[in-house]
């Protein structure tokens, strides 16, 4: 597996909803990833953590659609352990479960960019893990 860019949810709404705040600054990071032949992805957790109403769903929805090269990152065994090294690692609790599922999908692609309006948490977690940088929105 290649590097990975990662979106956490704030990633994901942005790149869905061309009126968010940070749309821009997602759609630069799909044309960087594909320029660099990286994978860009996201964990499913994120996508439960999206599916916040019809309208925001349907967006969603549309983006995965429309956007080919956006690759949706299933919860199995193999990355289950990942996320459970990420929370041991940082000494954090299941409140940040899904933020350590875009960590542990960097790691598991061999390192890689995680895309955050949550740089806090995100650092936080990726602290452990050289190969993984965390860009905020």
């Amino acid at each position: 597996m290649t590097a990975a860019w990662v979106l956490d949810a704030d990633a994901l709404t942005a790149l869905a909803d061309a009126r968010h705040a940070h749309a821009r600054a997602v759609a630069r990071v799909v044309v960087t990833a594909s320029r660099l032949r990286h994978a860009l992805v996201v964990p499913a957790v994120i996508l439960a953590e999206c599916q916040r109403g019809p309208a925001h769903t349907r967006r969603i929805d549309s983006l995965l659609a429309r956007e080919r090269g956006l690759r949706v990152r299933n919860t199995d065994r193999v990355l289950a352990r990942y996320v459970g090294a990420v929370l041991y690692a940082a000494n954090a609790d299941s409140d940040l479960l899904a933020d350590a599922h875009c960590v542990a999908t960097a790691v598991e692609a061999g390192g890689g960019v995680v895309v955050t309006g949550d740089p806090d948490d995100l650092t936080r977690l990726a602290s452990s893990f050289r190969t993984v940088v965390v860009e905020a929105l």
